[in-house]
């Protein structure tokens, strides 16, 4: 039963995406669907994967790991389908660095040192920077006006993390058509960094249940849904 219902979530959010990006031009191709699977049970994270989801959102580092685990014993390759989109502290880094597919909440110089120090070995460890897209001084993100320098730091000190975007989370939450400037915010700041520094940055992370439909308008690639597809958390 809870198979069925789950399938079944995960079917309408596939079509309404698809319907998103149908009325902006945009090919349904060019956007990601990232399930957020923080506190959900790995077994639905199993059954979803089967249903053909590829990626996966967690948020808390101890969590993810212990799932990366159990899909890991299930012949899955966690690396190349877990997202830490949460915060993350520096002193979490050795936990961290070479484990994700993508970490989409970089945010600091310190964090960045941390990282490229644990991938001293070669790997390689793709990365969004985390903007503080309202100014928030309670949330954590960097601030557009620092954005230019961190990335140029990035480049210069940190050759194994692969800068891949930008991500945020706008000040007002499931607001639909309110959370839209934010995203275009964000969007020209991409655009202005990718001049910038010549690097693709193929990534916007932005959108979540209730304001998809506007974060796709404005351009974005991965839009991150939990409760949707997951239902109630138990």
């Amino acid at each position: 039963m809870r198979s069925a219902a789950l399938r079944e979530r995960y079917t309408e959010v596939c079509e309404s995406l698809h319907a998103a990006c149908q009325k902006y031009g945009r090919a349904p191709s060019s956007v990601r669907l990232l399930a957020v699977s923080k506190k959900h049970a790995v077994e639905d994270m199993l059954a979803l994967y089967g249903f053909g989801q590829q990626i996966f959102g967690e948020n808390y580092v101890q969590e993810a790991l212990g799932k990366a685990a159990v899909l890991a014993a299930s012949g899955l390759e966690p690396e190349r389908i877990l997202h830490l989109i949460g915060h993350l502290q520096s002193k979490k880094a050795a936990q961290v660095a070479g484990r994700f597919a993508l970490i989409h909440s970089l945010d600091s110089r310190h964090l960045a040192d941390a990282l490229e120090k644990r991938l001293a070995d070669g790997a390689l460890q793709p990365v969004l920077i985390e903007v503080n897209i309202g100014d928030e001084p309670q949330k954590s993100g960097l601030a557009a006006q620092d954005l230019e320098a961190f990335a140029e730091y990035l480049q210069e000190h940190c050759p194994h993390l692969e800068l891949q975007g930008l991500m945020c989370l706008p000040p007002v939450f499931d607001a639909g058509e309110r959370a839209r400037p934010y995203f275009a915010r964000l969007r020209k700041l991409n655009e202005a960094l990718r001049t910038k520094t010549g690097l693709l940055l193929p990534e916007l992370s932005m959108g979540m249940s209730g304001d998809y439909q506007a974060a796709i308008a404005e351009g974005a690639t991965i839009v991150r849904i939990g409760t949707a597809i997951f239902g109630p958390r138990i």
